[in-house]
């Protein structure tokens, strides 16, 4: 197994366990991946995912080059036969997931994470989309998720030049929202993960989905969505849980109804 998949309360826990080959990415990591996805994706139970790397060095370096030489087959049979080997394919896009990026983050690496709603990352941290070097392109998000989240102009630098900032640089530039020291990176991802869990989970998922979508539509039509959001979420029971254990001075208890 290259992939350890644990369960904490409502917390789904994903590291990339390739720790000597720096957490890069083969055939056989790439299909556990894709069966984490659809456990988080599918356990009702799972309210928010965190994804990490096996030991400090690396969160992960990217494709395995040595094991991910061009097999010959027909892209179009792949993508469209139902034999998708995408990095992202069946990423679970609807529940939050937290990243704590502990050492290098290249390539697919980098693209993992910006598929993750929130990154904080270890001040030894390594970033980099060098597939331009390489003779390819980031084909796992890197060249439509990078400028939506840091901007056209340090996109196009990171992505045409292929290189690598540190843990501060991606602060800098809005890549990651916190650097942490290396120690205590860990607990910092956890606590914002079993925060964001502690949460309604209706409200949570809503919240996310609105903001996700409000990237690709004018402000009128984001603010009547959020309305509408809004009204659908306005009678249910963790709402109504919600405003019950504020009064009574109590943690609430959330039940995604």
């Amino acid at each position: 197994m290259t992939i350890r998949f644990e369960k904490d309360a409502q917390v789904a826990r994903v590291t990339i366990d390739r720790p000597e080959a720096m957490n890069a990415i083969d055939s056989q990591t790439r299909a556990e991946l894709r069966q984490v996805y659809a456990e988080i994706a599918s356990d009702t139970e799972i309210r928010v995912a965190l994804l990490t790397g096996a030991g400090e060095k690396a969160f992960c370096a990217g494709a395995d080059l040595k094991k991910t030489m061009p097999t010959g087959d027909n892209m179009a049979c792949e993508e469209f036969g139902g034999r998708s080997d995408h990095l992202l394919a069946g990423f679970p896009v609807e529940k939050p997931v937290v990243c704590a990026i502990n050492g290098y983050a290249l390539g697919g690496g980098l693209e993992l994470a910006l598929m993750c709603d929130i990154r904080v990352a270890s001040s030894t941290a390594t970033f980099g989309l060098p597939e331009v070097r390489r003779g390819t392109i980031p084909g796992s998000s890197g060249t439509q998720m990078l400028p939506r989240i840091v901007g056209r102009a340090h996109a196009l630098r990171l992505i045409l030049t292929g290189d690598r900032i540190d843990a501060e640089e991606a602060f800098r530039i809005g890549l990651v929202g916190e650097v942490i020291e290396p120690g205590a990176l860990q607990s910092r991802a956890n606590e914002i993960a079993h925060r964001i869990a502690h949460n309604a989970p209706l409200a949570v998922v809503a919240a996310k989905k609105l903001v996700m979508q409000s990237l690709e539509m004018p402000l009128a039509s984001g603010m009547a969505l959020e309305r509408y959001a809004f009204g659908l979420l306005r009678d249910s029971e963790d709402r109504i849980e919600g405003r019950t254990a504020f009064a009574e001075k109590r943690e609430p208890h959330y039940q995604g109804r």
